[in-house]
């Protein structure tokens, strides 16, 4: 039985590709499959990607157009199996220590839709620092029931396979489609649940998704999202990570149009830079006991 699909939309991204699902299948568990939907790529990650499912180190795999970012993601939501899915995305960071201490609560409470945990966010350009998030305070408003939503990322997330014929997958016309689904999820009043560690850590760099957002038409949809979830919290056009990321990935490609620079860290072995990256999420999260906060 699977209990768990990692799933992962990717479009020619192979070199931040190789070193995810590298991570990703060092430890995978024998309940656990790794779902992947290509774009249709035009670099070689269609060659690497058959090679991995031609020898079972990846489970379900297509490779076609997708209509936008969501259509992919939903496509690989419903290729899953697991009783869980987890998103991966194929150029942030993650902790499957982490992962699998929600895997475990998720088995345990079968009532639980969803769990979300805190977050971590870095820039290639300046890999050293890793800021740190939470949504703990906005959670607890809402789990109190002081206010019907709130937003959070999906990067973190964890979701009940079972609960997408109640919550849904993502919404295609949107283009912060974590943003809108997380104000959909609390809106419906999902049971989601809070873990305190960090499940993911987000890196942006000039190849980001969010960093080539048409801001305007964000502001647009956040303002009918606002109105239609009952959301008048913070940053409601969107979400304070997604805006960091966005200005992070647009000053790096600005940096970048100005020619090459060999010292700069975006040149630099990205292995090494992802390396210190799993190594700082893994011993943050093996630094502190963390707990799980019912949201109901």
């Amino acid at each position: 039985m699977i209990t768990l699909s990692y799933i992962i939309a990717t479009r020619n991204r192979l070199p931040f590709l190789k070193i995810t699902l590298e991570n990703l299948m060092a430890g995978l568990q024998p309940d656990e499959e790794i779902v992947v939907v290509d774009g249709a790529s035009t670099d070689d990650t269609v060659a690497y990607l058959q090679e991995l499912f031609d020898t079972g180190k990846i489970h379900r795999f297509i490779s076609e157009p997708d209509k936008n970012q969501a259509h992919g993601w939903n496509k690989a939501m419903l290729l899953a199996k697991g009783t869980l899915i987890k998103k991966i995305i194929d150029d942030d960071v993650f902790c499957y220590a982490a992962i699998r201490q929600c895997k475990t609560y998720m088995l345990n409470n079968p009532q639980v839709d969803v769990v979300i945990s805190n977050d971590l966010g870095s820039s290639l350009s300046n890999y050293q620092q890793v800021d740190h998030y939470s949504r703990l305070p906005q959670f607890k408003q809402w789990a109190e029931g002081l206010t019907p939503s709130f937003t959070f990322g999906d990067v973190h997330m964890l979701v009940r396979r079972s609960s997408l014929a109640y919550i849904g997958l993502y919404n295609t016309s949107y283009i912060m489609m974590d943003w809108e689904y997380a104000l959909r999820i609390s809106y419906l009043k999902a049971n989601i649940a809070y873990y305190t560690g960090y499940n993911a850590l987000s890196v942006a760099h000039p190849q980001t998704i969010t960093s080539q957002k048409n801001n305007s038409l964000i502001t647009q949809q956040g303002k009918k999202a606002q109105q239609f979830y009952d959301y008048a919290g913070d940053s409601a056009a969107i979400s304070n990570w997604s805006k960091l990321k966005i200005m992070a990935g647009k000053a790096i490609y600005r940096a970048n149009q100005t020619g090459p620079n060999s010292n700069s860290p975006i040149n630099a072995d990205i292995q090494l830079i992802y390396s210190y990256y799993y190594q700082y999420i893994n011993s943050l999260n093996n630094q502190a006991s963390f707990t799980f906060i019912p949201g109901s």
